[in-house]
């Protein structure tokens, strides 16, 4: 691609972004979120490929569903109170749209079926973008609008989420679908615990956008889009692999590792809100989810070269732009070890 045309779509994904997060008028949102889908499509549908434009295709019809939902929710809420500021959403039937549009747009379950397929139809920058840069939009939305939104209807979505990105991930072979079902569960714990804990909500963002940059980029490094091609380039790199064993662990949920943290703070919010059955079926699913993680590190692991003086050194000599965005999201995502026992004996 053109790297004048390259620059203005980035440009543009910063933009739709930026308007959204300023935004208190629900036009100038919107407007925002239209930027953001227009300006991704380019980038998805670069490769020429039929599974590309296939993807692209499911994409844009699934956003411009949203943004029509949302844009008729913002105009019936209009049209009741005659007020189009972003926290001025007083009309039930207009909240639960737009939560069904947001929803819709970030692949909340049970709207999650175009995700997996639009991912696997991407190469794994361009599914980076969509996985991480995509979610802040509509999150920063939902962080506004928590107060007006129904907690029954949230806790449902979040806890069918995190089922079907449990049990949707066990029996995927393909890297892409399996960190699109993790997206999915990972989605459900924010949905969950956004109404009673926003601030949980955004620390668990967080630490999921690092993780998940740590993980695609570790992918894109091993060029692996399926479990068994990463058995095989272990071996070029053991340093990188243990990374990789550290990151999958951490974005399962393992303790003591940094993406344990969200989770149990999640399910003690949960706890203290006598929601003991949710906190359960979560803590259960998590299970699932953690499964395929160890499925995964097991792959990693399975042909690590234990003498480190036959691994190849090529990456260590000739450092690249990603590698370089690798390890310094893997050491920021290693470095919240220490605060998860910190944490806790605060609370």
């Amino acid at each position: 691609m053109n790297p004048t045309v390259l620059t203005i779509l980035i440009s543009s994904l910063g933009l739709g972004t930026t308007l959204t997060f300023i935004g208190s008028h629900w036009l100038l949102v919107w407007m925002g979120l239209e930027i953001n889908t227009l300006a991704i499509i380019p980038l998805m549908i670069r490769q020429h490929h039929p599974r590309a434009v296939e993807a692209t295709t499911k994409y844009f019809i699934t956003q411009a569903t949203a943004s029509a939902l949302l844009l008729f929710a913002s105009i019936t809420n209009a049209w009741t109170s005659g007020e189009w500021s972003l926290t001025e959403m007083i009309n039930p039937t207009s909240a639960t749209l737009a939560l069904t549009a947001l929803a819709l747009k970030i692949g909340l379950a049970p709207l999650h079926f175009w995700l997996p397929e639009v991912l696997q139809g991407l190469d794994l920058t361009t599914g980076l973008i969509l996985s991480t840069w995509q979610k802040l939009a509509p999150f920063a939305i939902l962080l506004q609008l928590y107060p007006l939104l129904n907690p029954n209807l949230l806790l449902s979505l979040g806890i069918l989420s995190t089922i079907i990105g449990g049990w949707g991930g066990l029996n995927q072979t393909q890297l892409r679908k399996i960190l699109a079902y993790s997206s999915i569960a990972n989605l459900g714990w924010m949905i969950t615990i956004l109404h009673y804990a926003p601030n949980l909500t955004l620390l668990n963002l967080i630490l999921y956008i690092i993780m998940t940059l740590t993980t695609f980029l570790l992918f894109k490094i091993f060029n692996s889009t399926k479990i068994n091609s990463i058995a095989s380039s272990s071996t070029k790199s053991p340093l990188l692999s243990i990374i990789t064993l550290l990151t999958l662990l951490s974005l399962g949920g393992l303790p003591p590792l940094s993406g344990f943290m969200p989770k149990w703070l999640i399910l003690q919010e949960l706890t203290k809100q006598s929601l003991f059955t949710p906190a359960t079926i979560m803590a259960l699913m998590a299970l699932l989810s953690l499964f395929f993680y160890l499925r995964l590190c097991y792959a990693t692991t399975l042909t690590m070269n234990p003498n480190p003086t036959n691994m190849s050194s090529s990456w260590r000599t000739k450092p690249n732009h990603p590698t370089l965005i690798l390890l310094t999201s893997a050491t920021l995502s290693i470095l919240l070890l220490p605060l998860t026992p910190a944490i806790f004996t605060l609370i």
